[in-house]
C-alpha cells in the first residue's frame, strides 16, 4: 500500500474524530481495514459522551468490525497513538499494522508495539495533532482525568 492509501484510511478515522468532537467528546477516531483496504469498522472515543471508560476509538472500531477469523493482516488506523489499553488490544488480537495520525500529543504504547514486531506507520498529520491539541487546550480537566493519566 502507498502513503496515499494510508492517508485515505486515516481520513475515515478523522471523520470519526470530528463526529466525536461534535458530540462534545474527545476527538479521537479509529478504523479497521483488511489488507485490500476494505473498511471493516470505524469508531470514535465516546468516553465522555457515554460515561464509559472503555469506549476508546480503537475499541469502538474493533467492536463495529465484528468478529474476524484472524487479525494478523488487518490494519488498525487511529488518529492518535494508541494508549496502553488499546495497545493491549492490538497485541491481544495480533494486528500486524497500526497507522497513527499523530503521536505528538500522546505516545502511548507505540514503542512497545514496535518491539513486538507490529508495523507502525506514523503519518504525523498536522490536522490530527491540531484537532486534539486544541481540544486539550480548551478542556485540560477532561484530558487530565480521562486520557492524560494513561
Amino acid at each position: 500500500m502507498s502513503d496515499s492509501d494510508y492517508s485515505a484510511m486515516l481520513e475515515v478515522a478523522i471523520a470519526e474524530a470530528r463526529k466525536g468532537l461534535a458530540e462534545g467528546g474527545i476527538p479521537i477516531g479509529a478504523a479497521i481495514f483488511d489488507e485490500s483496504g476494505k473498511l471493516l469498522g470505524a469508531g470514535r472515543n465516546r468516553r465522555v459522551q457515554n460515561g464509559d471508560p472503555s469506549l476508546h476509538g480503537e475499541t469502538d472500531a474493533f467492536r463495529n468490525a465484528g468478529r474476524q477469523r484472524s487479525y494478523r493482516k488487518l490494519i488498525m488506523v487511529t488518529t492518535l497513538a494508541p494508549c496502553w489499553y488499546c495497545s493491549g488490544l492490538v497485541r491481544q488480537f495480533g494486528f500486524g499494522t497500526v497507522i497513527i495520525g499523530e503521536s505528538r500529543n500522546f505516545q502511548g504504547g507505540v514503542e512497545w508495539l514496535r518491539s513486538l514486531g507490529v508495523k507502525i506507520i506514523d503519518l504525523d498529520s498536522p490536522e490530527c495533532s491540531s484537532m486534539l491539541g486544541e481540544y486539550i487546550r480548551r478542556n485540560p480537566e477532561i484530558w487530565n482525568e480521562d486520557i492524560g493519566r494513561e
